[in-house]
């Protein structure tokens, strides 16, 4: 009697081949559904997101956060004046995905800020302004002498702020950057991709109309990045209201 048939090289090379590839996907599969949940959980972020940005441009409520820029200038209460929300698609690990969704949003203030500073100070002052992302424009101001005595940042009472949602499909997080939200910094929280549902938005919301700090509480923080400060700059300039600035140059008319 003949013996056993000696698999060929090719159907052994096939059965190993076949033994792997089902450990393989076996493995991948709770990678491939965490990939799938996160980019579904950002795509109802950005389409949450933009709706609840198109109610808050047609209300512009007040923001109940109060922007100190050292004691360069301070913007009480902004309204909230538009927004928008963008994404980005990429790929990671064979799959099409969002690789960030980013919101962007500007408060606005009643009136615009005029800054006097000796000139001195002025490249500080200059420097926390660009920081801030507030725009500006300066001028010099001279003497009868043609010596300039002081400086005059003419301050747009604006702030650009913005959320970005950057997902990690590796570590399986989503990081979550601030940027100007309630003061002039940025913070970073990680998020499980499980905990960024429609109550984290509402609370990310209330957070960013100053109404409550809950949404910073939902997730680690993993980074705060304040203003390159440089108190001895801004203790040489003061802020000086539109009616003030009037009233000076009126007294300079009168000399």
């Amino acid at each position: 009697m003949k013996g056993p048939t000696k698999p060929s090289l090719l159907d052994s090379l096939r059965k190993q081949s076949e033994e792997l590839r089902a450990q393989d996907t076996a493995a991948r599969q709770p990678m491939v559904a965490a990939i799938k949940d996160i980019d579904r959980g950002l795509w109802r972020a950005f389409r949450w997101l933009d709706e609840a940005l198109g109610h808050l441009e047609v209300i512009r409520p007040a923001v109940a956060h109060q922007f100190q820029l050292e004691n360069i200038l301070t913007l009480d209460r902004p309204r909230f004046d538009r927004g928008f929300v963008s994404f980005r698609r990429g790929s990671f690990a064979g799959f099409e995905v969002l690789t960030y969704v980013e919101m962007f949003y500007r408060l606005e203030g009643p009136a615009p800020f005029i800054i006097r500073v000796n000139p001195g100070a002025a490249n500080g002052v200059e420097e926390r302004l660009r920081a801030s992302t507030m725009q500006f424009q300066y001028q010099t101001e001279q003497d009868e002498k043609k010596v300039v005595r002081y400086g005059l940042f003419h301050v747009q009472p604006a702030i650009a702020a913005s959320v970005r949602f950057q997902p990690d499909y590796a570590r399986q997080i989503v990081d979550v950057t601030l940027r100007n939200v309630d003061r002039f910094e940025s913070v970073l929280l990680e998020f499980p991709p499980g905990r960024l549902d429609e109550a984290a938005l509402e609370d990310l919301v209330k957070f960013m109309l100053g109404e409550e700090n809950t949404f910073l509480r939902r997730a680690p923080l993993a980074l705060i990045k304040p203003r390159d400060d440089r108190p001895q700059a801004a203790a040489e300039s003061r802020t000086v209201q539109p009616d003030q600035a009037a009233a000076r140059e009126a007294q300079k008319t009168q000399r």
